[in-house]
């Protein structure tokens, strides 16, 4: 097949394009974005400066981390723990905590997850829960309830690390953190979000970037610099990985196999970040196993490459052997909410895990085009190939961009 332009990659009707060109590698930089756009590029932008919107509290990750060389503590990768991971019963953030509890028993560690609600709620019969039976054979220990009362649920059992894998504001939180800290507990991990970073005209976010000062995930990390000793903070964005159950692949496989057009809003060359969840337990061990490195520290909980949004439809086409239509559209334009409509921010959202690898010595190994092959062959398998789906938003899309739709 014949080289394609760079152009052609991101702007061809229907393609079979090189998979390897559309990642976009890890920068040592930032780079600016245009200063005017059209309404089809839909591109991010802050008002105020970063140094004016950047929080109080201390942080040891700076905005741009010099490089370093990274140094383990033998006595720290060989001591086993006793880890309690705190877990949502719900949204695309449950699956961090089965993968996590199943990395740290293959690693020798002592796992008990709790999640939030009863064992016999139908939220249980989805992924990732109704898989939990592989972290009781590989021994470890699922209990259910309600956080604000962890030290019942856990019956006095102690631990060396919690990880909080639930709240999302300091109402939530704040009785995890406190238990924690009276029961002695030596770390304390908290999942918070890429999505508390103010917009950029200066993609990719790195630690130490403006965030939204009033967001919940702010307000508990700021409580935790306060209260903890050793903490550390991790912000993922979207992700992939078997037992997710909230739609990132699927969407674009759901209408792929189904020969329909993808529709995409504003130009499709909007950045964002997609990373396999391994990459996420990955580096929360990294921070188990060296807590004096992690301590203090907010880490990007992200791969380190970015994808476009017409990259991500032109990889899963490719990983389910099939070629592509994309189609772009305004959505003010049509009268759709681009948030009901597409499964990712219509905007640049893209951080770099610059902290991780500088403090931490973590290597990212998500591979999408590798990964998205995984994922579709676990797609078919379940049958959601063949499962009917209604498409009225796309075909409110289709008929105003007056694109075909497939029968």
């Amino acid at each position: 097949m014949a080289a394609l332009s760079s152009s052609s990659l991101f702007f061809s009707s229907k393609t079979t394009s090189p998979i390897s060109n559309l990642l976009i590698p890890p920068s040592l930089h930032r780079f600016s974005l245009p200063s005017s756009s059209s309404s089809f590029s839909s591109l991010s932008s802050s008002s105020s400066s970063s140094s004016s919107s950047l929080l109080t509290f201390s942080l040891r990750t700076s905005r741009r981390l010099s490089p370093q060389k990274f140094t383990v503590k033998a006595s720290s990768v060989g001591e086993k723990k006793n880890v309690l991971i705190v877990n949502t019963n719900s949204g695309g953030h449950a699956v961090i905590g089965f993968y996590f509890a199943k990395e740290l028993l293959s690693a020798g560690h002592a796992v008990t997850i709790l999640t939030v609600g009863d064992e016999s709620s139908d939220k249980m019969k989805k992924p990732p829960f109704n898989r939990f039976s592989e972290i009781v054979s590989g021994g470890g220990k699922t209990v259910w309830g309600n956080p604000a009362n962890v030290a019942n649920v856990v019956g006095g059992e102690t631990f060396d690390v919690v990880l909080d894998n639930n709240g999302k504001d300091l109402d939530t939180v704040r009785p995890v953190v406190d238990w924690a800290k009276s029961s002695g507990v030596k770390q304390f991990l908290f999942i918070s979000s890429a999505g508390i970073y103010k917009s950029t005209e200066q993609p990719p976010h790195v630690e130490g970037d403006a965030v939204k000062a009033d967001a919940g995930h702010v307000v508990v990390e700021k409580y935790l610099a306060e209260t903890f000793g050793n903490w550390a903070s991790f912000r993922p964005q979207y992700m992939i990985g078997s037992g997710n159950n909230k739609d990132c692949e699927e969407w674009f496989f759901d209408r792929i196999v189904r020969d329909r057009a993808v529709p995409i809003p504003g130009s499709g060359l909007q950045l964002t970040n997609i990373s396999h969840v391994r990459d996420l337990s990955s580096m929360l061990t990294s921070a188990v196993t060296n807590p004096e490195a992690a301590s203090g520290n907010i880490f990007n909980c992200v791969s380190d490459r970015a994808v476009t949004l017409d990259g991500m439809a032109k990889l899963c086409a490719a990983a389910a052997g099939k070629t592509v239509e994309i189609v772009h559209y305004d959505p003010k334009a049509i009268g759709v909410d681009a948030k009901k409509a597409f499964p990712f921010r219509n905007m640049h959202f893209y951080a770099e895990p610059r902290a991780a690898k500088d403090l931490l010595g973590w290597e990212s190994k998500t591979n999408l085009p590798e990964d998205l092959k995984e994922r579709f062959e676990e797609y078919v398998k379940i049958g959601r190939d063949k499962k009917e789906i209604k498409f009225e938003l796309d075909d409110k899309i289709l008929e105003a961009l007056k694109t075909p739709v497939a029968a």
